[in-house]
């Protein structure tokens, strides 16, 4: 991980800085939406606040299991060592899914609507967030001028793609939170459209090949991905009322919205660039 800068024995790396403001961000925007769909404000946050510590429990959980259980359970102590690198998104995404529909079954919210005020912050976070990650992409095959130089290696950028698809899969979310036919729409969209995004970028990582040319990451995510559209196809069929949200109080205008999405993207990749060439030299 790229190091900041250290207190004392305590050091702030770039990742941490970048998953912070992507929580704080995402957390502000739950909020709005909560606010826009007239749900409790005390248990919103609650909620979000608690799903951001599973979330990171899960990440790492995530990653022992998936990915490398042999060598964690030759090296138990190796659990802990988090600031070391680890962490599945996968695993975050399942283990804070889980808590969040246990957390809002015991405080008797409205499930699936919850779930649709939560998911635009959740991956606009996601997307913020992944600008400081640095596991980089395979080398490239050719001198592409968008590949980033680590090691003398020229490397794609793969955290530029999956926050550019993460953008993305936020303005569909967005666009289709005024439209949406059912509660629980636009959290079915969320969980398919980002195992998608992972299951793209995930061709240009490099990490064991499971099946094929497949790894474990395109293999969780395929299964996401079919669960996901069988269980939307389900929700569909089983409501059929139209569901108008556009005349709730709250809302931000698009145009400003993806003015502002473009925005943070352009932001976001002089950012990567500038930081890596800065701690590369």
């Amino acid at each position: 991980m790229i190091e900041l800068f250290s207190i004392g024995h305590f050091s702030i790396s770039l990742l941490g800085v970048t998953s912070a403001l992507g929580m704080i961000i995402g957390l502000l925007l739950i909020q709005k939406e909560g606010e826009r769909k007239r749900l409790d404000k005390d248990k919103l946050m609650d909620l979000g606040l608690y799903t951001v510590v599973f979330g990171i429990l899960g990440a790492r959980l995530g990653y022992i299991v998936f990915f490398d259980p042999v060598y964690y359970m030759e090296n138990p102590m190796a659990v802990f060592r988090i600031t070391q690198g680890g962490l599945s998104i996968q695993g975050a995404i399942l283990v804070a899914g889980s808590f969040a529909f246990w957390f809002m079954k015991k405080k008797k919210m409205a499930v699936w609507k919850t779930a649709d005020a939560i998911v635009p912050g959740v991956i606009l976070g996601q997307a913020i967030g992944r600008v400081g990650c640095d596991v980089f992409g395979v080398p490239m095959s050719r001198n592409w001028p968008w590949g980033v130089m680590v090691g003398g290696e020229l490397l794609h950028p793969a955290q530029l793609y999956e926050v550019a698809l993460n953008f993305i899969l936020f303005l569909i979310i967005w666009r289709r939170r005024q439209t949406a036919q059912f509660d629980g729409e636009l959290f079915f969209i969320y969980v398919i459209g980002f195992a998608f995004n992972r299951f793209i970028v995930e061709f240009f990582r490099s990490n064991p090949l499971v099946i094929g040319s497949l790894s474990i990451a395109h293999v969780i995510s395929l299964l996401i991905i079919v669960l996901g559209l069988l269980l939307l196809m389900f929700m569909r069929n089983k409501h059929n009322d139209q569901i108008e949200y556009t005349s709730e109080a709250g809302t931000l205008k698009n145009a400003m919205v993806y003015g502002i999405i473009a925005l943070g993207f352009i932001v976001s990749v002089v950012f990567y660039y500038g930081i890596h060439f800065i701690y590369s030299r």
